[in-house]
């Protein structure tokens, strides 16, 4: 659990044991900083899911509106996105990623404050921003720590994105629990914002302990530019992904919940979603090394299309676990695929630009789906015709990534 460096100082006459403070193991400290991951995506981004259904029915609203929710969020992560590299610049990542968590906490606390469209609107939005700044510099203290530990590295950085699944998780028992007892969405907004924050209590002390960890150059050689034309599949597939995941994970409870499957059934689905993001921390980890071209996207988003299609079609509770079993356990390693194809295919010094370009394209695409998806579950075909359409797109983007070659 501990390591400790004991090192000889030769001084006149003696020698002098020095030794190095203890330090806490790299695993515990990457589960630590998973608490980032889980507040930033698994709470503040898709809690909003479960309570979409019941906020929709009490304020009357259209699943466009209801969609542009989860839109509003998707701006304010790109916003995030953007101007992160500057804040962490600015302020340093430790204190981006306290940043980030006190304001996704306090914005969650808000959004039980208003009824008003207008509002919420802005709310999802600020609340995007504070988690896309937790996420990123979560993400770059977790990529500092791996440096530290090649043999673990990626162990390490599985470990910070499955927290994503423990924030999916704690939501899927809070959220209904909250409702049973008090009946009003507010209060699930209140305390999933507790929860946020105290999270955030939790992963200080690791967050202050990697404050001065020495960090790996993230920025390319003066001169180098990127030929992002290259890999035009890639980026065209990265963004169907983009908008079909996100239709999936902002709707999927609203259309259980009308196809009638009861509320401790939705819970199971959304909680065994929750597990299997944690359990993907390792699965997929071969097939991402092994390729260099875009076969790992093609796979994943195919999976990812087929789980979209299962609750489309029917609300048999064994098939709609599998739906969420199989969802939950690839959709975050597609992110990763697009990290192991840039470290793949373009040298070291590119590799921020290379990551910024996808992290854009992904962005837009979750501002597309929300409201795209809830614009078609608003016409005649409903929901069902909303995720039938996710899961087309995902299709498509996996068609496109099968275009995809290598960079020599």
């Amino acid at each position: 659990m501990f390591s400790r460096t004991d090192r000889l100082q030769q001084s006149p006459g003696r020698f002098t044991r020095l030794t190095h403070p203890r330090e806490p193991s790299p695993v515990l400290l990457a589960l630590a900083l998973s608490l980032a991951a889980a507040v930033s995506l698994g709470i503040t981004r898709f809690a909003y899911g479960l309570l979409l259904p019941v906020m929709r029915e009490d304020l009357a609203w259209s699943y466009t509106l209801a969609g542009a929710m989860n839109t509003a969020n998707a701006v304010g992560y790109l916003i995030g996105a953007l101007s992160a590299p500057a804040l962490m610049r600015r302020w340093s990542v430790s204190t981006t990623v306290m940043i980030g968590a006190i304001g996704g906490s306090l914005f969650m606390a808000l959004s039980g404050f208003f009824r008003a469209a207008e509002p919420l609107l802005l709310q999802r939005g600020l609340a995007g921003i504070a988690s896309s700044w937790l996420f990123v510099a979560g993400g770059l203290l977790t990529a500092q720590l791996a440096a530290r530990h090649p043999g673990q590295s990626g162990w390490l950085l599985g470990l910070y994105y499955g927290g994503t699944g423990w924030g999916i998780v704690a939501s899927a028992a809070i959220v209904p629990a909250v409702m049973a007892w008090s009946g009003l969405w507010p209060w699930a907004w209140w305390v999933l914002a507790l929860l946020c924050a105290l999270a955030t209590a939790a992963m200080a002390p690791s967050v202050r302990r990697l404050h001065s960890v020495p960090s790996q150059s993230t920025g390319s050689k003066q001169g180098t530019a990127l030929s992002w034309r290259r890999f035009v599949p890639m980026l065209a597939a990265y963004a169907c992904f983009g908008i079909g995941y996100i239709g999936y994970m902002t709707f999927v409870i609203a259309l259980l919940r009308e196809q009638g499957v009861s509320s401790s059934e939705r819970t199971l689905f959304y909680a065994a979603l929750g597990v299997a993001v944690v359990a993907s921390a390792r699965v997929w980890a071969r097939l991402l090394d092994r390729y260099r071209e875009g076969q790992a996207l093609a796979l994943l988003n195919g999976l990812l299309g087929l789980a979209t299609l299962i609750p489309a079609i029917t609300a048999q509770l064994e098939a709609l676990l599998l739906s969420g079993v199989l969802f939950g356990g690839v959709f975050l390693s597609v992110v990763a695929s697009t990290t192991a194809w840039v470290r793949h295919n373009l040298p070291a010094d590119l590799w921020p630009q290379g990551i910024t370009v996808f992290t854009v394209v992904f962005a837009v695409g979750q501002v597309v789906g929300p409201t795209a998806v809830g614009w078609i579950a608003d016409g005649s075909g409903g929901l069902v015709a909303g995720l039938l359409a996710s899961a087309c797109v995902l299709w498509l983007g996996s068609a496109l990534a099968l275009g995809q070659r290598p960079l020599r």
